[in-house]
């Protein structure tokens, strides 16, 4: 079968995704149009698919061509389509960024901060920096840049992937300052202009942001938190019809579901992509946050070749944001020709905090072991007072991770939630920003890495803010339903 069978999308085969016409009221081309971008929107129709001739999805569907027809002039109006002469008509997204930009903002006095899912500072930070100052003399004289990474803590890192089931030399790691500077040098090196993109949809907005400033188009693919391993179906779906070269994914409570791949899941995902030819970038800085007893699963990719994973990690949420230190694990190849484009970008991660590094290593099962036990406490502090105070709210309880994912009851849109709550000092990012399109307005994050006493004043705001009749309707529920 030739790849533009494959990535054709039949009459039938629509018409049963769109699941037959609401009677909304509005002109039934319109209707058709916003079946259509919703369906783009939540990742079931993917970029790239071509759609079915006018006349045949006018038979399917029991409309007049001239509906179909007015249907796709919107979509590639807005940019959900675009028409290619002699071929058809593909599934697209509107042009440029559809990111709202870096969520992370400079901490404001007296607000409630659950925009970031950080947690504080882990208590052995403070020596671990003390330590490094005391070792810092000896390196003064020399020049202070070390392209790749200091030695010993290349050397640290590699040991804790080999500890975890994934032997590593620390020839394969390269020391980035943090998880999001190793992002960006892994997509710089693995997308080229118009690349597609497989990423979970929900996802982190800063994957997004990344793939398209590496000039790639994310081709979402939705991700349901309590039934994980249908992921690996919806991946092979989106590979047939997109052709993506490269995944980013978060197999480990995945922000913002806080989905988890199955030990048996997350083997059958990195043979689907290896089958496919995707390279996927695999991002693991919530890996080892399990806070139920199903202990930590063997690092994605172990049953396919090294040339087709690469590992990203940090100590931001194990340890704190503010010491910027990640890594990329990859094999030995890819890590010198991603060093190169490292040194392009920024000589050297600070040494005096590669030193830190290095002694928090050292310490890793005694901080991760304190982060987890704050974790899950915090976790089922909130997940508690959001059942007494916020009925209607629903969610599926995280094995780990950092945050809950809340359905809102219908009425509610997160964008004027989090306006509203804004203005009594509470700070969110809304449904919408963990998405391709305009999505997910319909859901809030909830990250519960800080204190118990500030998580409950937090949901007391939003509850006062349900009591007194809430935010009205978000426009945003209306622009793609």
């Amino acid at each position: 079968m030739s790849d533009e069978a494959v990535r054709t999308m039949s009459a039938a085969g629509l018409a049963t995704l769109l699941g037959g016409m609401s009677g909304s009221g509005q002109p039934l081309y319109r209707e058709l149009a916003d079946a259509l971008r919703r369906r783009v929107g939540e990742g079931s129709l993917t970029v790239g698919v071509r759609l079915p001739a006018e006349r045949a999805l006018a038979e399917e569907l029991r409309l007049s061509r001239v509906t179909v027809s007015a249907a796709y002039r919107e979509l590639r109006e807005a940019g959900w389509a675009s028409a290619r002469h002699g071929s058809g008509t593909y599934v697209s997204m509107p042009s440029g960024p559809l990111a709202w930009g870096s969520m992370v903002g400079a901490p404001v006095d007296g607000a409630i901060d659950l925009v970031n899912a950080a947690p504080a500072a882990a208590p052995e930070l403070r020596d671990a920096y003390l330590e490094a100052v005391d070792e810092l003399p000896r390196f003064l004289p020399q020049h202070g840049y070390h392209p790749g990474g200091l030695t010993t803590l290349r050397a640290a890192i590699a040991d804790h992937y080999s500890r975890r089931g994934r032997p590593t030399t620390p020839d394969q790691i390269l020391v980035t300052g943090g998880a999001g500077d190793a992002t960006e040098v892994v997509l710089e090196a693995l997308v080229q202009t118009g690349d597609r993109v497989l990423v979970e949809h929900p996802t982190y907005p800063g994957a997004v942001e990344s793939v398209q400033a590496a000039g790639g188009r994310p081709v979402p693919v939705p991700i349901d938190a309590t039934n994980p391993d249908a992921f690996v179906a919806e991946v092979d779906r989106a590979a047939r019809q997109s052709a993506p070269t490269v995944a980013y994914l978060m197999p480990d409570f995945s922000n913002p579901s806080g989905a988890r791949a199955t030990a048996d899941g997350r083997r059958r995902l990195a043979a689907t992509l290896a089958r496919h030819g995707v390279v996927t970038v695999v991002d693991e800085v919530a890996a080892e946050l399990v806070l139920d007893d199903s202990g930590c699963h063997e690092p994605f990719g172990v049953p396919v070749p090294e040339s087709v994973t690469v590992a990203i990690g940090s100590l931001s949420k194990t340890v704190w944001g503010g010491i910027r230190i990640g890594w990329v694990r990859a094999e030995a190849a890819r890590t010198t020709q991603l060093a190169k484009i490292m040194a392009r970008r920024q000589l050297s991660v600070s040494v005096l905090d590669q030193l830190a590094a290095v002694r928090l290593f050292a310490r890793h099962d005694e901080l991760v072991g304190r982060r987890r036990r704050e974790l899950r406490g915090q976790r089922d502090a909130l997940a508690a007072v959001v059942a007494e105070r916020l009925p209607g709210w629903s969610f599926h309880l995280p094995s780990g991770g950092l945050s809950l994912w809340c359905r809102l009851p219908t009425g509610t849109g997160s964008s004027e939630l989090v306006a509203a709550a804004r203005a009594r000092n509470l700070l969110l990012a809304p449904g919408p920003r963990f998405g391709t399109g305009h999505l997910f307005d319909d859901h809030q994050r909830l990250p519960f890495t800080r204190p118990v006493t500030e998580l409950t004043a937090a949901v007391d705001v939003l509850a006062t803010l349900v009591m007194s009749g809430g935010p009205p309707v978000s426009s945003a529920t209306t622009l793609v339903v």
